[in-house]
């Protein structure tokens, strides 16, 4: 398959309006659309092809409300390494779309798979947790094309989600998104957008 410039362009421009949403809708994600969600996964690279991702979709009430739970412990925690000033503006952050997103998942990467036999994961063990980001980034850049936007809430208490999604404690929690469509979108992240943290050029360096 040899790629024209047209399709660079393309990718150019999901990339560069991939954002992290935390604004949604609450439109029900159509099946069609999920089933390429699920195909851009099946598509990801992982270390000796161990596919270590467990994938949870959170559909319950209940478990969404645990979730919530979650949330707003940590938020509240985590609040408190920032003066005053800071704090102001934290709590003028929408951190998560919890409560609106359609479709909520939580990845968790299961660190002694089967499936690859150790294949390059001996010095690197953390290879399988990078493999199940790669799967993520795969779903995000696949729900952009569809006008679907993608939230991760990283502010959870990880070592309390096995058990919060009652999933095999062995298993490492590695993410969990909020998916949907967006109210607005925009280029530039939120965070840059309000404020907090601009956009910062990449360094390179050579040796």
């Amino acid at each position: 398959m040899k790629f024209t410039s047209h399709e660079t362009d393309t990718l150019l421009d999901i990339l560069t309006w991939r954002r992290d949403v935390r604004h949604f809708r609450n439109t029900p994600i159509p099946d069609e659309a999920r089933q390429l969600l699920h195909q851009a996964i099946e598509l990801s690279p992982s270390v000796g092809n161990s596919r270590p991702w467990r994938i949870i979709e959170v559909e319950s009430p209940e478990a969404r409300a645990r979730v919530i739970a979650s949330h707003e412990k940590a938020n509240a925690d985590a609040v408190t390494d920032y003066c005053d000033e800071e704090k102001r503006k934290y709590f003028e952050l929408k951190l998560a779309g919890l409560r609106e997103a359609p479709l909520q998942i939580a990845f968790f990467t299961d660190n002694n798979p089967a499936a690859g036999r150790g294949l390059g994961r001996q010095t690197m063990q953390e290879t399988l947790v990078f493999s199940t980001v790669t799967a993520i980034h795969q779903l995000w850049l696949m729900a952009r094309t569809l006008n679907i936007g993608v939230g991760w809430v990283s502010i959870l208490e990880p070592e309390k989600m096995n058990a919060t999604l009652n999933v095999d404690p062995d298993w490492q929690f590695t993410a969990y998104l909020c998916i949907g469509y967006p109210q607005q979108q925009d280029e530039l992240p939120e965070l840059h957008r309000k404020g907090w943290q601009e956009n910062e050029k990449t360094s390179w360096v050579s040796r």
